[in-house]
């Protein structure tokens, strides 16, 4: 078995335009990174299933401390990109025009169209990402998007998604450059379900010790 730190793992992630709002699990994510528990709101908190009593006994490495990136299913994650696709310009207000609104729906469509395009063609098979933050590696993509989605998978550096101990967080407000692209993107990296609990100080997943009867 390997004995050393794993720093890098294949993780799916979604690709979204800077100007695009980040869902709420990746803005609870980043917040339990930054703070922990203390910097989420009650409904967070709720939607995480975390209670009062879970409150007082959480901390580093507990088993009982939510996940620190989102972990979704396939059906999850194609629907959460069906919405981010649906965002890409702004819904009408109430009350506008019939003919308006169908006009502002097709250009959001138009619009969600040529930018999975534009990711299409940017994000080939070993694309770098680079973090515009220091100008870092962070990972490279080692299967292009899904068909129709900005869906792809990418080896990443543990440490830059906030699953290695350190002093890197996954933010938020990330802003990458892929390939050799100088367009500036935002990656939003999930954990599948079948993922393991990762241990934030070696990279590898948990074991999970049964308990005696």
């Amino acid at each position: 078995n390997f004995t050393g730190v794993i720093r890098k793992r294949i993780m799916p992630c979604v690709i979204v335009d800077t100007q695009m709002e980040v869902p709420r699990p990746w803005l609870w994510a980043s917040m339990l990174q930054e703070h922990g528990l203390d910097g989420l709101d009650e409904r967070a908190k709720a939607a995480l299933m975390i209670d009062e009593d879970d409150e007082e006994e959480v901390g580093a490495g507990s088993e009982i401390m939510p996940p620190l990136l989102p972990r979704l299913s396939a059906p999850g994650a194609g629907g959460l990109v069906a919405m981010l696709s649906g965002s890409v310009l702004p819904l009408p207000d109430e009350g506008v025009a019939e003919e308006k609104k169908a006009e502002d729906e097709y250009k959001t469509m138009e619009e969600a169209s040529k930018f999975v395009q534009e990711i299409s063609s940017i994000a080939g098979e070993n694309s770098k990402i680079v973090d515009t933050k220091d100008g870092r590696t962070i990972g490279k993509i080692v299967s292009s998007p899904a068909p129709g989605t900005t869906v792809l998978l990418a080896q990443m550096r543990m440490d830059r998604v906030g699953l290695l101990g350190g002093d890197n967080k996954w933010s938020r407000v990330n802003r990458i450059l892929i390939g050799d692209s100088k367009k500036e993107l935002r990656y939003l990296p999930f954990m599948p379900l079948w993922w393991p609990d990762v241990d934030s100080e070696t990279g590898k997943g948990k074991i999970v010790e049964e308990e005696e009867n």
